[in-house]
């Protein structure tokens, strides 16, 4: 057994390796061709253009970084209260209820949301605010909503998870059940909740076609939360289709920047974490 264990964990790390790999050795070439420079920092994405191509995904990388934090910003709040409330709250039918209500929200396609995205949010903002409606808020907003279950369940847990002694001392000192869960509760379940941020980050910055939806897909800067948006993972997906040649070796390039992306975010994320637990300590 513990054999076979040590092979499944080293065939992830094998697959994470080769995937790492392939993608850099894909993506590398590039800049024989164009520079670093231009390609993480331009602003101009033409790569069929015969007179003067251009390659700069600064703004798709922008374009990534404000919609995943929209969507956290949205999402972890509510997704913590909602946890909190179903560990320590909520009791009987309501909590049977929630809970089934964030597993099926858990279990949605993307394209469902990418559709509600259309016909509602967008619609609303449009609405609201004119223009299209397809824009750095709706894909926040579409986001915020798939990331939710991940936050909820795993904030549960970790409530879930912390000792009856602690939240029964809190109690005997004359502290309210508000003071509790905010001082004690919270607190202790921090490592807990930080990983289903962390989850959330991941889910928020690899999801694409719900954001290809409703997010506008225009290659330009966003300039605003109403400003039509391109990510990273949306780039590679309408271009990967017809790319060839040094366009496709680009793409492959982007695909490193989100890769680098997510793993300097996990461990920037996890980094805290371990110096708030040491600090608490």
């Amino acid at each position: 057994m513990e054999r076979t264990l040590l092979a499944c964990a080293s065939l992830c790390m094998l697959s994470v390796l080769l995937i790492t790999v392939f993608i850099f050795e894909r993506g590398l070439p590039l800049f024989r061709e164009v520079s670093a420079r231009e390609f993480l920092l331009g602003t101009t994405w033409q790569p069929t253009s015969e007179t003067s191509p251009g390659y700069g995904i600064l703004g798709f990388f922008v374009g990534t970084i404000a919609v995943s934090l929209g969507a956290l910003v949205l999402a972890v709040p509510l997704g913590v209260a909602c946890g909190t409330f179903l560990a320590e709250l909520a009791h009987g039918p309501v909590t049977r209820i929630l809970r089934s209500v964030v597993e099926l929200l858990a279990g949605i396609p993307s394209v469902v949301y990418g559709f509600f995205g259309v016909i509602i949010i967008c619609r609303l903002l449009r609405a609201v605010f004119g223009g299209t409606g397809y824009s750095v808020l709706a894909a926040a907003l579409v986001l915020a909503i798939m990331t939710l279950p991940t936050i909820v369940s795993i904030t549960e847990a970790a409530v879930r998870s912390v000792p009856r002694d602690h939240r029964d001392a809190s109690y005997a000192i004359g502290a309210t059940q508000a003071q509790t869960i905010w001082r004690v509760m919270l607190p202790e379940a921090r490592a807990g909740i930080i990983a289903a941020v962390i989850l959330g980050i991941g889910r928020a910055i690899g999801e694409t076609l719900a954001v290809l939806m409703v997010g506008g897909n225009a290659p330009v800067m966003p300039d605003g939360p109403l400003s039509m948006v391109r990510t990273l993972t949306m780039n590679i997906i309408t271009d990967m289709g017809y790319a060839s040649g040094v366009h496709l070796d680009a793409l492959f390039a982007t695909s490193m920047v989100l890769f680098i992306l997510i793993m300097v975010t996990n461990l920037s994320v996890g980094a805290i974490s371990r110096q708030a637990l040491l600090a608490r300590v």
